[in-house]
């Protein structure tokens, strides 16, 4: 989660106020060195390997978030978030891959002295057994990359740290509701504090969707793009006093290894003068089909053995993961962020007035928009409708609510028994049609999407 900002402090444009800023708040970096004694390392690569890990740690949280936020509870001392964050060479590109904390490894053996026998565990155990150091060499291990930096957050610096940016919008097409975390989201754009924000990413455990921690990780992606945009776009860069309290968040809190800091930043900030939202890409692991029991009980993911072999190469050898990215059309930036993608949705149109040509008319704009159209509007003069109603299968509810989010005014009728295809009665009160996209979903083999096609519209 700590990326967004770090990224925000690396596209300063190493001017006089970054470097009087960053240099300043130097001896608030807590240090860590992960890579001492490390031996039979990967081969550097080209460009920057940072491992941004999100620990449970909440030592500092007060008592009335503890309540708030639902943040009760032993910490587990073990990792939350693990991200592995490639800068590009020449600081073009930054290149987020997930890690699922859940991922099958192999840890050393505690009882055996370091005699080289190993036990499956999850990754996130890596680090409360070793501590960053076992994270670090377990992340080298699995993946082939060389890491050249370590950054550590905990609770509390990732909410001081959305706090001091002005908080942070995110866009959900449906409610989000968490009872573990307290998280509780209407559909539509909410802007969060750090709070809430620590609540939306933790959430692994909403109700309708059975995605999980992999769920999670595609909402703490679109939550680090929507910190990008933040950071980007709303002047704090450019405010002395806004810069200096978001530099002191980030680097008063985290913990960093002993060769990371105010001086890499204001070098990556020269090289990255240029980078915009579209230069960021998020990729996840790709996942075998099945994954693995362990002797504890508890279940393990296991990474795909080829895909993600071409995923780290890609890393290593400087690659971007996202197909080649194309502009968002002008059409969609003010288009409403609906649950399903109107190419899944199949509409039969009628025409429940006595307008000659009405239901063509929708017809024809509803598949301009994107949604699957029969082509053969019917006519249903004789309803005299006064207002436009969807009508649906209750198995396809969040189809409906996608459909008439493109009709406004619309009411929703459910028909049991009607099928998966959709059926709109336009009535005398039709305005418009319109437009709607659906949340960017993963492309290719990596699932990846660039950081503006996940961020409000």
């Amino acid at each position: 989660m700590r990326l967004a900002t770090a990224l925000s402090v690396f596209v300063l444009g190493a001017g006089g106020i970054g470097h009087a800023v960053v240099t300043s708040l130097d001896s608030g970096i807590g240090r860590v060195d992960p890579f001492k004694d490390m031996k039979n390392r990967p081969a550097a690569g080209h460009g920057m390997n940072l491992l941004l890990v999100g620990t449970d740690g909440r030592s500092t949280i007060t008592a009335a978030q503890k309540r708030e936020y639902h943040l009760g509870g032993a910490p587990c001392h073990c990792t939350d978030t693990i991200m592995l964050v490639h800068l590009s060479e020449g600081g073009e590109r930054a290149s987020v891959v997930s890690l699922p904390r859940d991922s099958y490894t192999r840890l050393p053996s505690p009882s055996k002295g370091g005699s080289g026998s190993t036990y499956p565990a999850k990754l996130n155990a890596a680090y409360a057994q070793g501590g960053p150091g076992l994270t670090v060499k377990t992340v080298e291990s699995m993946t082939g990359v060389k890491i050249d930096h370590y950054l550590e957050v905990d609770f509390t610096s990732f909410m001081r740290t959305v706090d001091a940016l002005g908080g942070v919008s995110i866009c959900t097409p449906r409610r989000l509701k968490d009872a573990n975390t307290g998280l509780d989201l209407a559909a539509g754009t909410h802007r969060l504090n750090g709070g809430q924000a620590l609540q939306y990413v933790r959430s692994r455990h909403i109700q309708g969707d059975a995605s999980a921690d992999l769920g999670r990780m595609q909402r703490q992606q679109r939550f680090v793009a929507a910190m990008i945009k933040q950071a980007t776009s709303s002047g704090v860069l450019l405010n002395p006093v806004k810069l200096k309290d978001v530099v002191s968040a980030v680097l008063d809190s985290v913990r960093a290894d002993p060769g990371f800091g105010p001086g890499q930043l204001l070098s990556l900030g020269q090289a990255m003068r240029g980078f915009s939202l579209s230069s960021s890409e998020f990729a996840s692991v790709p996942l075998a089909d099945q994954g693995v029991t362990l002797a504890d009980g508890g279940s393990a993911v296991k990474w795909d053995p080829v895909k993600a072999k071409q995923l780290f190469r890609a890393v290593r050898e400087d690659k971007p993961l996202a197909p080649p990215h194309k502009a968002t059309p002008p059409a969609g930036r003010g288009a409403t962020v609906v649950d399903v993608d109107p190419g899944r949705i199949r509409v039969q149109v009628y025409n429940g007035t006595s307008t000659d040509g009405l239901g063509k008319r929708v017809d024809d704009a509803l598949r301009a928009t994107g949604f699957d159209t029969t082509r053969a509007p019917g006519t249903k003069p004789a309803l005299k409708a006064k207002a436009t109603v969807v009508e649906y299968d209750p198995r396809w509810d969040r189809s409906a609510r996608s459909l008439a989010a493109a009709l406004p005014g619309s009411r929703l009728k459910a028909v049991k028994g009607q099928g998966g295809t959709l059926k709109v009665v336009v009535g005398k009160g039709f305005t418009k049609v319109a437009p709607v996209r659906a949340e960017a979903q993963p492309k290719g083999a990596f699932g990846t999407v660039t950081g503006d096609q996940v961020v409000c519209p």
